[in-house]
């Protein structure tokens, strides 16, 4: 294991054989603050070594991007240029005018949904008039010119053009057959590879959540946009970060869009758009594309899925222990919040194991074990070695984007065998460990008894906070 901070994998369920990972040349990783939230990627190759060269190109790449197109510090092309005087034109490289150029296409093409300047929204609206519909640069050879003082960011597809480059670097080392790319729950998926990936559920929004599906990736991209994890409260209602550039305000009427497309800056330019237009103006733009797959939640609930979703409803069951038993009471959950220590961006995360104990000590249910090499799962040492050993199957998760380091967990009320346990005490247990670093290990008892109560939990050098949360769901 080694001493760079890292983010939680956006997969959940078990381990596969550790042997198996190295044998294959699969290697999985995962860090925090990349892109402004986390990476997870899984490379396959001829050897593990052969991965591990990879990784390093891959992640060299999109450092290198991250310093051209960053909105923040002086470090940042884009930021450095976004400081110039309006009206001056200043030479900016490939890649500044290539996505500068690509917002101008997904401006015209989305009647003015996806918009740089929505961070001017976003930071403004509550005070109205926001008028962002204007051209805000000019690109001429080779140069850009500033043409308004609004507030300017990359956001929206940009992760999506930074994928696309890192893979194709990914795909051009020797060996490499095969690269998974996760951004903050968008999902690039390259080569001879097939990925299975949970599609998040917005209203039950948890690492290992129920799902609305689960769709299979193969030299496609998914992306997911939602006004789930960002956004704000006002005066008991929610509003989205996600900024309407038409009207001003934020968008309200859809809260979750996943797109899939073979082309990342497609599939992540449409699920925001998505989140922005209507659900017929949505349709219509669809059927410019070809291969597009789509599913829209709407802020009532309803799913509108393209005739060309194939995304598989995963299977739910409801399994009693002893009926003469008083069980969990089946609409409550535990909700675990965990938030990483913020240790800079470009490291690796500690391996962390999430289970459940009974009141006799005993092992109940598996929530979360997020590691890199198999090697290393014994430093793990409160965690089992029949919990380890268990096969358990890694799959990629979609979603909104998350803030770097923050991850949620649910516990449902069942044991490992899908069945729900008995009312009474259990122990949380959130263990955490890095080479070069610390070991800590997090437990918390708490009675379930179908009364709501919350319980946070004292944070460490490795996880910065926790919490429990008992509620109904």
């Amino acid at each position: 294991m080694n001493p760079i901070t890292s983010s939680l994998a956006a997969v959940l369920a078990a381990v596969p054989n550790a042997n198996a990972t190295s044998v294959s040349g699969v290697l999985t990783t995962q860090l925090e603050n990349i892109l402004g939230t986390s990476l997870d990627m899984k490379i396959a190759a001829q050897t593990f070594e052969l991965a591990e060269k990879a990784e390093a190109q891959v992640l060299a790449e999109i450092s290198r991007l991250q310093q051209i197109l960053g909105s923040a510090g002086s470090h940042n092309e884009f930021a450095r240029w976004m400081a110039s005087s309006k009206g001056e034109a200043v030479a900016v490289s490939n890649e500044i005018s290539e996505v500068l150029n690509l917002f101008d296409e997904w401006n015209a093409k989305t009647d003015g949904a996806i918009n740089a300047a929505s961070e001017e929204i976003a930071r403004h609206w509550k005070e109205g008039n926001v008028d962002v519909n204007e051209a805000h640069w000019s690109l001429g050879e080779g140069t850009a010119t500033r043409l308004t003082d609004a507030e300017l960011r990359l956001h929206t597809f940009t992760k999506g053009y930074v994928m696309e480059k890192a893979a194709a670097v990914a795909l051009a080392s020797p060996g490499v057959n095969g690269l998974v790319l996760n951004v903050g729950g968008d999902i690039l998926v390259k080569g001879d590879w097939t990925e299975p990936v949970r599609v998040s559920d917005p209203r039950l929004d948890a690492e290992n959540g129920a799902s609305l599906g689960v769709v299979s990736l193969e030299n496609k991209s998914i992306a997911t946009s939602g006004n789930y994890r960002r956004g704000e409260a006002l005066d008991g209602q929610w509003f989205s970060h996600i900024m309407d550039p038409r009207s001003g305000m934020p968008a309200q009427d859809v809260v979750s869009a996943t797109v899939i497309h073979p082309d990342a800056v497609t599939a992540g330019a449409l699920a925001t758009a998505f989140n922005v237009l209507s659900v017929e103006e949505s349709k219509d733009l669809a059927a410019n594309y070809q291969d597009l797959e789509y599913l829209i939640v709407t802020k009532n609930g309803e799913q509108i899925a393209s005739e060309s979703w194939a995304g598989a409803n995963p299977e739910t069951s409801i399994s009693m222990v002893n009926l003469k038993e008083k069980l969990w009471t089946a609409n409550q959950e535990l909700l675990i919040n965990i938030q990483l220590a913020n240790l800079g961006g470009g490291a690796r995360r500690p391996y962390v194991a999430v289970w459940v104990e009974d009141a006799n000590h005993k092992p109940v249910r598996r929530l979360a074990l997020w590691y890199r090499k198999p090697r290393w799962l014994p430093d793990l040492r409160s965690f089992s070695d029949a919990q380890r050993e268990s096969p358990i199957d890694l799959m990629s998760i979609t979603s909104a984007t998350r803030s770097a380091g923050d991850y949620s967990l649910v516990w449902d009320g069942k044991n490992d065998q899908g069945q729900f346990v008995e009312q009474g005490n259990y122990t949380i247990y959130i263990e955490a460990a890095r080479e070069h670093g610390t070991y800590q290990l997090m437990k918390q008892s708490m009675k379930f008894d179908g009364k709501a109560k919350t319980q946070a939990i004292a944070g460490n050098e490795e996880l910065s906070a926790a919490s429990l949360v008992y509620r109904t769901k």
